[in-house]
C-alpha cells in the first residue's frame, strides 16, 4: 500500500472588498479644507442661524405696541368698573394728649402714676392721666411759704415807714412853732439889751435852719423808705408768680380730657423701643402719647397713583370696607383730593394723591388706624362731577 505525502490544505482567504465608490452627488471639498471639519462650520452656521431669528422675533415683540388698558386697575374682589384703594381710618375730630410744659422749670422726664386703657370711653372734663407731681406741690409750698415771709416784711416795713413819718412830722410842726417863736421875741427887740438883742437874732438863725434842714432830710427819708418798701414789694410779686406758676404746674400734672371720646394710646419712643406708655414709665415734656377721638365721625385717608388720579371726582360715592371686620361695609363719598402729589414709594417717577372719604354710619368697632379699602365706582364719574357742581 503506497501512502501518499500528507498534503496540508491551506484555510480560504476573506474575500477582498472592493474599493467605496463615492456617490457623484457628494460636494467636492473646498481646495485647503479637511473634509473632517465640513460638518462643524455647518453645525456653527446653523447656530447662529437660529440666535439671528431669536433676536428677530424678540424685536419684533417689542416694537408691536399693546392694546390701552383702563388706567383704573381692580384687584381681586373688585368689579369690573371700580378701583380699590387702600387706606387708613381717621376721626374727624380729634385730640392730642401731650405730657405737660412746665413753666419756669427744667423737668427732664415726667412719671405716670394713674392712666386709663385704651378704649375707655370718657365725658369731657374727666381725667385722662397723671403724672407725679409730688415736686411741684413741694415747691408751690416753699414759694407760698416765701411770699408770706416778704409779704410781712413789707408790712412791717410800711409800718415802720409810717411811724418814722409821724415823728418827723411832729418834729417838723416843733421846728415850725420854734420859728415863730423866735420871730416873736425879734418883734420886742427895741425894748431888749443888746445881749438879748443878739440872742434872740441867734434863736431866730437857729430855727430856720432846724426848719429848713427837717424839710430837706423829710423828703430823702420818705424816698428812702419807699425805695426799701418797693424793694421788698418786687421780691414778693416775684415770689407770687413763682408760687403760681407751682400751683398751675401741681394742677398741669392732672390732665381732663377735652371732650367726649375714646382713648387711643399713641406708639411713641421709650425705653429704647416703640410701644404704648403704661403706668410707672417716663414721659419727656411735650409728647403726644395719647388721643381722644370721637368715633362717631369717621373717615379714610387713602393715597392714590398718578393713573387712577384722572378718574377720581369729589362726590363720587363708595363703598369702605374694613380689612378686620370683612363684614361690616360703609357707605362713603369722597370729599377732598390734595392737589399737590408726592414721590410714590417705589420710584421717584410715580406721583400719589391723598384723597380722603368721608364715612357714613357708626359701630363701636370702628376705632382710627384700622386698615381700609374703598371701592370706588368709575361709573358715577359724570353724575358725581353733576352732583359737585
Amino acid at each position: 500500500m503506497s501512502s501518499s505525502p500528507n498534503v496540508v490544505a491551506e484555510p480560504p482567504s476573506a474575500p477582498t472588498a472592493p474599493p467605496e465608490r463615492i456617490p457623484d452627488s457628494a460636494p467636492a471639498p473646498i481646495p485647503g479644507t479637511s473634509p473632517s471639519r465640513s460638518p462643524k462650520v455647518l453645525a456653527l452656521l446653523a447656530l447662529a442661524l437660529v440666535v439671528v431669528s431669536a433676536f428677530s422675533v424678540l424685536l419684533f415683540k417689542k416694537a408691536t405696541p399693546r392694546p390701552n388698558s383702563h388706567p383704573a386697575f381692580s384687584p381681586p374682589g373688585a368689579q369690573a368698573g371700580e378701583v380699590r384703594l387702600k387706606g387708613t381710618t381717621q376721626a374727624i375730630q380729634a385730640r392730642a394728649i401731650l405730657a405737660p410744659m412746665l413753666s419756669g422749670q427744667q423737668v427732664g422726664t415726667l412719671t405716670i402714676t394713674k392712666l386709663l386703657t385704651p378704649g375707655t370711653r370718657v365725658k369731657r372734663g374727666e381725667v385722662l392721666v397723671e403724672f407725679d407731681r409730688q415736686a411741684q406741690m413741694r415747691d408751690a409750698l416753699d414759694k407760698e411759704a416765701e411770699y408770706r415771709k416778704l409779704a410781712d416784711q413789707v408790712a412791717q416795713e410800711q409800718a415802720k415807714e409810717d411811724a418814722a413819718r409821724a415823728k418827723d412830722e411832729t418834729e417838723l410842726h416843733q421846728a415850725e412853732s420854734d420859728l415863730s417863736k423866735a420871730e416873736l421875741e425879734m418883734q420886742k427887740v427895741e425894748l431888749l439889751s443888746q445881749i438879748d438883742s443878739e440872742k434872740a437874732q441867734e434863736d431866730l438863725d437857729q430855727a430856720k435852719a432846724t426848719l429848713q434842714q427837717l424839710r430837706e432830710t423829710f423828703d430823702l427819708k420818705r424816698k428812702a423808705a419807699r425805695a426799701a418798701i418797693r424793694i421788698l414789694e418786687i421780691q414778693r410779686d416775684r415770689t407770687q408768680q413763682t408760687m403760681i406758676h407751682a400751683q398751675a404746674n401741681a394742677e398741669l400734672m392732672q390732665v381732663h380730657s377735652p371732650l367726649d371720646g375714646v382713648v387711643v394710646l399713641n406708639t411713641i419712643w421709650k425705653e429704647g423701643k416703640m410701644g404704648e406708655v403704661q403706668e410707672g414709665d417716663q414721659v419727656r415734656p411735650g409728647v403726644p402719647f395719647m388721643q381722644v377721638v370721637d368715633p362717631s365721625r369717621m373717615q379714610v385717608a387713602a393715597q392714590v397713583n398718578q393713573e387712577d388720579f384722572r378718574a377720581l371726582k369729589v362726590g363720587q360715592r363708595v363703598k369702605v370696607r374694613l380689612d378686620a371686620y370683612p363684614e361690616m361695609v360703609f357707605d362713603g363719598k369722597l370729599e377732598q383730593i390734595s392737589p399737590v402729589a408726592r414721590n410714590g414709594t417705589f420710584s421717584p417717577k410715580v406721583r400719589t394723591f391723598t384723597a380722603i372719604f368721608s364715612m357714613e354710619g357708626n359701630d363701636p368697632r370702628l376705632m382710627p388706624d384700622l386698615s381700609a379699602a374703598v371701592d370706588v365706582n368709575l361709573g358715577n364719574n359724570s353724575l358725581a362731577s353733576k352732583g359737585s357742581r
